[in-house]
């Protein structure tokens, strides 16, 4: 165990007396770097928020809007949802991601539709297609899935989906 002290020591770059504080000092800057990283992600997701809100699609008076936004968690798609929906008011809206080969979905819907567009069952519906399941209330909602390979067909039915709901 002396020699794996002095090992890590080593790769620390300290003595073997000061290596409990320099790991302590690494773990208090990383905790710090992923709080960076979180808030980057956010202003990233809400940032690409704005370019997507022109990409909806307008049918029978709604905006839908289906895209991926990869590398951004789950907090950040909530809160691209949000944005998103105060700018496309009426809208259906479902946003993904994939991180480590896990796709996380977030699906919001405006109140006045959410009657007829239910957030909980359109995201199940994008969520099955990629090998998992969710759902939630029906203006939001939140699903996962572990086939990413399924995402794009996925988002591409979501306006035909919407539209029969619509009808």
């Amino acid at each position: 165990t002396e020699d794996t002290l002095k090992q890590i020591a080593d790769v620390l770059r300290a003595n073997p007396a000061e290596a409990v504080k320099k790991v302590e000092q690494l773990q208090g800057r990383i905790k710090t770097l992923e709080k960076e990283v979180e808030q980057l992600r956010g202003k990233l997701a809400r940032g690409e928020s704005v370019d997507l809100a022109s990409q909806a699609k307008e049918i029978k008076g709604v905006k839908v809007l289906a895209a991926r936004l990869d590398g951004v968690d789950a907090k950040g798609l909530r809160d691209a949802i949000d944005q998103l929906r105060d700018k496309l008011a009426p809208a259906a809206i479902v946003l993904a991601s994939v991180v480590d080969n896990k796709v996380t979905l977030i699906a919001g819907v405006t109140k006045e539709i959410s009657d007829r567009v239910h957030a909980g069952e359109l995201v199940n519906e994008v969520a099955i297609k990629v090998g998992g399941k969710g759902g939630g209330r029906p203006d939001m909602a939140q699903a996962g899935g572990n086939d990413p390979s399924g995402l794009e067909s996925a988002l591409l039915a979501v306006s035909a989906w919407v539209e029969a709901r619509l009808a």
